[in-house]
């Protein structure tokens, strides 16, 4: 397909994917998003806004505007938290739309940077021995204390890695009764391997057998990030991996994974041979927060709860999260922010450093005002960002994810 002039004079390609009219033209542009955009609300500018970004998206699909370097800007400066969606009163599928929108923004790239964005996201990420070779390097340089001579957008966000436990062998099945798979994921299978574990032993005692295939990452990120081809290469595998499971459920224990997940069916509704497989599975989806898991209690003490934003915006999770946590014996403590995004959302603070650093300390302030030791975080990049922002106030606060608090026990 040639290339076109749009009328704001980048090249793009026609038939790139882009927002549908039908999404765009939800929007009535009421302003009832605005005090809930984290972004409009440290910059007070309508480009910042969910309300002008979709009046930007509505002239692009009008040949009012083109796909340019203003266009791009506005909607890399997005988080794609959803929490417009939450808040709006005509239902805008925000969520999809910044998604289509990135997509068309990527084909406007350099050649250059489309290449490496798109070897990390849909090369790197959906290989497991890649992401592990990755793990390792990061895992020695914090080790060496070398990490402190990169520039901070490079680390900050950064999980820290434990050697020792990505050196021990994971547990890839537990249990007994019908199959549940476990998401091995990208990140969440290199740097948050108690969780891994936890959620095996949470599955089991629900009475499943909790098997974890090989495969990798479910293609989030590359979804957010406007790579839906690789995207939906990954959706194909990880469903693939799942049937020959012959999976009841698969258990998620990643925010941005299971609302992605979710919503493979859309993702691949345009292929005949998958889509019908993609909604089958995706209604097989299950955040580990949604599970009734019988636990015994293992602290009596008050713990913070973040709310990750694909919980709530993306998945309407947030009494799930309370009463998992409250399962452990501990006591909810809401965190004083009125749930703002901590400025994780996933790669953006290397792509934004200035926006994610304050809403990182701002989120970190909040949960040190909480007055908690511990705060549970159930999406990973958020574990890492909300633990570097501890780190910079110097709040000792321990960062657990809901699932690591229980003590799962046998149903009875």
């Amino acid at each position: 397909m040639d290339a076109s002039t749009t009328s704001g004079g980048a090249r793009w390609l026609p038939g790139a994917p882009a927002p549908a009219e039908d999404d765009i033209v939800k929007c009535v542009a009421c302003g009832l998003c605005l005090p809930h955009c984290p972004t409009f609300r440290l910059t007070g500018r309508e480009t910042a806004a969910p309300r002008g970004r979709v009046a930007a998206m509505r002239a692009v699909q009008e040949g009012r505007a083109g796909v340019d370097g203003a266009f791009a800007a506005m909607m890399d400066e997005c988080l794609a938290c959803r929490a417009c969606e939450t808040a709006c009163p005509s239902g805008v599928p925000y969520g999809r739309m910044i998604e289509a929108a990135r997509a068309q923004v990527e084909v406007t790239r350099p050649v250059r940077v489309r290449g490496l964005r798109g070897l990390a996201l849909g090369q790197v990420m959906s290989r497991t021995w890649a992401m592990r070779a990755m793990a390792v390097g990061l895992g020695v340089t914090q080790a060496l204390r070398i990490d402190r001579l990169l520039p901070e957008r490079m680390t900050a966000g950064a999980p820290r890695v434990s050697l020792p436990r990505l050196a021990r062998r994971m547990p890839v099945r537990l249990g007994s009764g019908p199959v549940a798979a476990v998401l091995r994921g990208c990140v969440m299978d290199v740097a948050f391997r108690p969780v891994q574990e936890a959620t095996m032993r949470a599955v089991a005692a629900c009475g499943h057998t909790a098997v974890m295939p090989d495969g990798g990452c479910c293609g989030a990120l590359a979804a957010h990030y406007g790579h839906p081809q690789a995207a939906r290469r990954m959706a194909r595998a990880r469903i693939a991996e799942f049937e020959a499971l012959g999976a009841e459920a698969v258990v998620v224990n990643s925010a941005g994974c299971s609302a992605h997940m979710k919503q493979w069916g859309h993702l691949l509704a345009d292929d005949p041979a998958w889509a019908g497989r993609a909604h089958a599975m995706a209604a097989r989806v299950r955040d580990v927060l949604e599970l009734d898991v019988p636990s015994e209690a293992t602290t009596t003490r008050p713990v913070a709860v973040h709310d990750a934003c694909h919980h709530v915006n993306g998945q309407g999770i947030r009494a799930e999260t309370r009463r998992m946590v409250a399962a452990s014996g501990a006591r909810p403590v809401e965190i004083p922010d009125d749930g703002r995004c901590c400025g994780a959302a996933g790669m953006y603070s290397v792509l934004q450093p200035e926006m994610s650093a304050e809403l990182r300390l701002s989120k970190a302030r909040a949960i040190a005002a909480s007055g908690a030791d511990t705060v549970a975080c159930a999406n990973p990049g958020c574990a890492a960002q909300i633990a570097a922002g501890l780190r910079e106030i110097g709040a000792d606060v321990d960062v657990r994810h809901p699932v690591e608090l229980l003590r799962p026990r046998e149903r009875t």
